[in-house]
């Protein structure tokens, strides 16, 4: 980490898409570590990533070490977004429509501890805001506590995101499918849905 101040901006349109690339190697790299455990590559990377290619209401929040990004967080309107997390939403009565969804969060591990986490949070749930939505969610992987590759000094990011005013929306698990370290396949992964009113 540099002396200068991190630059933590907003890029949508041309400039989020010319980060795209940039955000596929951080994804790669950042989500190998635990919960994820994610064996990555280009290719899934960015057919994953048209997604904000595609929708206008999407936003890419870059924090950017000099002219190098070092942290990102995407999100769209949850209606543009994959049917696997929309899908925790099909039985109850929330309306798509003013549901915001905060998909990755993405940061360099020397650059943790400094606020940038909660900037992610701040701006992208402005620009959910100005869309007109009424709610924010993203959601977490759930690994067992046993997993053998669960490190000791594991951090659980659950007291994070409750102080930024998110709770587990009870009953609502979805299904994503990854390659694991040490996999040669994808495998179906639970991910527990969070939401917060704006």
């Amino acid at each position: 980490m540099t002396a200068a101040p991190i630059r933590v901006e907003v890029l949508t349109g041309a400039a989020l898409e010319a980060a795209l690339e940039d955000v596929a190697r951080l994804r790669i790299k950042v989500f190998r570590d635990w919960p994820y455990l994610y064996d990555g590559d280009l290719v899934y990377e960015r057919n994953y990533l048209q997604t904000y290619r595609d929708s206008a209401g999407a936003v890419l929040v870059g924090a950017f070490d000099g002219n190098h990004l070092i942290g990102a967080a995407t999100g769209t309107p949850m209606e543009d977004h994959a049917d696997d997390f929309a899908s925790a939403f099909a039985a109850r009565s929330e309306d798509l429509s003013q549901i915001f969804y905060c998909a990755e969060s993405v940061l360099l591990p020397d650059y943790r501890g400094h606020g940038i986490g909660h900037r992610f949070f701040d701006l992208r749930e402005a620009h959910a805001r100005a869309l007109g939505c009424a709610t924010s969610s993203f959601c977490a992987v759930i690994r067992p506590t046993d997993h053998p590759m669960r490190p000791e000094n594991a951090r659980d990011l659950g007291p994070f995101w409750r102080g930024r005013g998110y709770q587990p929306l009870e009953g609502a698990v979805v299904q994503y499918d990854w390659t694991d370290l040490g996999d040669n396949q994808q495998s179906s992964k639970p991910l527990q849905v969070w939401v917060k009113d704006l």
